[in-house]
């Protein structure tokens, strides 16, 4: 047995070892532990993204802009720098050198630059797998029908067409093509209009009894993009068929339902020379399965407006403005009086572009089908015969007019 003074010898001298290296097991620990801060150039790590990464440009869907004026260039063209599934490859248009200009600020290839004479080449090319086609009403069916025919899905500006008929054509082409064929209604991709969606199916509105939206704006035959508006052959109609269709959708998603009867009025002044062909101010109401009621209008001559109202049982949403292409607010009001609402900033156009985009990448049908243009168009039909009539009329499940 090693005497008390040998083991205490020891055990100081495996204690000081301990100690000793002490320092250098802490200092060890917090190197591995304290990040590393680079003093010069180098490579770091992939930081944390606040939001959901693009696909790489190869696999995003290739897009043909058909028709470059005021709405594609400063609303669609710039919104594919936003859009995370979907990304220009192709132009149409009937003026080559605006296209190439165009075409030179986006990076498209001028070769893939088609006028209307030869539009049904896009079937030669096969990084175009949707066609987005913003023209005049009146030519919506021609060239969605084309583009269906030559193999490439089809979205398309609102409204769908100018009559039923055109719009069953375009559906039927698409469905004949194994094609995805959907109507931009950009308002449902937009987000204070998603939320107030999502408010009122989540009952915190209570039950929606009442919905009024109003749009209207003065128009200007002195800009290009108005002048087709007030030719009924390529619009279809006036104010109703051009910004009343979003008072008429409004109606529709907020409700959640489909209108079981119309009523309307038309007033358009006699002495002003834009309306020779379209109408002014429509004013319309819609009824509903369960009795709610919408008051809606549209005007190219009253003061700006572009509001939604709904108003349920328990409280009542504001969107106004509610369609404007950025700027939109929603204010819920109840009881315990007045509420703005944040949502999250969102490039609707770039969103619309994403959702066809993503249809096309997984098979699944898009939000806003071809049905569901041509029901819009239906209801213009039957707003503008309750019109001529100066009564109710009955409507069918489809949008049609009753008898």
């Amino acid at each position: 047995m090693p005497t008390p003074s040998a083991s205490r010898r020891r055990f100081l001298g495996t204690a000081t070892l301990g100690l000793a290296a002490a320092p250098t097991i802490l200092a060890t620990a917090i190197a591995q532990e304290a990040p590393v801060v680079p003093r010069g150039v180098s490579g770091r790590p992939m930081p944390k993204l606040e939001g959901e990464w693009p696909d790489p440009t190869a696999r995003r869907i290739g897009f043909a802009v058909v028709g470059l004026g005021q709405f594609a260039l400063n609303q669609i063209l710039p919104a594919f720098a936003e859009a995370r599934h979907a990304r220009l490859v192709a132009l149409v248009s009937g003026n080559r050198p605006k296209a190439e200009d165009v075409a030179d600020r986006y990076g498209v290839d001028r070769k893939a630059i088609y006028d209307y004479g030869v539009f049904d080449h896009i079937r030669d090319n096969p990084e175009i797998d949707v066609v987005y086609v913003i023209l005049p009403n009146a030519l919506h069916a021609e060239f969605s029908v084309r583009a269906s025919k030559a193999g490439k899905h089809v979205l398309c500006e609102k409204p769908m067409a100018n009559t039923p008929e055109d719009c069953e054509r375009m559906i039927a082409s698409a469905r004949e093509a194994d094609r995805k064929l959907m109507v931009a209604y950009r308002a449902h991709f937009e987000p204070h209009n998603a939320k107030a969606v999502a408010l009122a199916r989540a009952g915190e509105l209570g039950t929606i009894r009442l919905v009024t939206s109003d749009h209207h704006r003065h128009i200007d035959p002195a800009v290009p993009a108005d002048q087709w508006r007030l030719v009924k052959a390529l619009s279809g109609g006036g104010s109703l068929v051009d910004i009343g269709i979003y008072s008429l959708q409004a109606a529709r998603y907020m409700t959640g339902e489909e209108p079981v009867a119309v009523a309307a009025q038309i007033s358009t002044p006699k002495d002003d020379p834009r309306f020779r062909e379209v109408e002014d101010l429509v004013s319309f109401q819609l009824r509903f399965p369960s009795g709610a009621q919408a008051h809606l209008s549209s005007s190219y001559t009253a003061q700006r407006a572009k509001r939604i109202q709904a108003f349920g049982t328990k409280a009542h949403a504001v969107l106004d403005p509610g369609t404007e292409y950025q700027g939109n607010r929603l204010a819920v009001v109840g009881e315990d009086g007045r509420r703005e609402v944040d949502v999250d900033p969102l490039n609707q156009f770039a969103a619309t572009l994403d959702h066809m985009a993503e249809c096309v990448r997984t098979g699944r049908t898009p939000l806003l089908p071809g049905e569901e243009g041509l029901r819009d168009v239906r209801l213009i039909k039957a707003i503008y015969a309750a019109a001529e009539a100066g009564r109710w009329l009955d409507l069918k499940p489809d949008g049609s007019l009753a008898g």
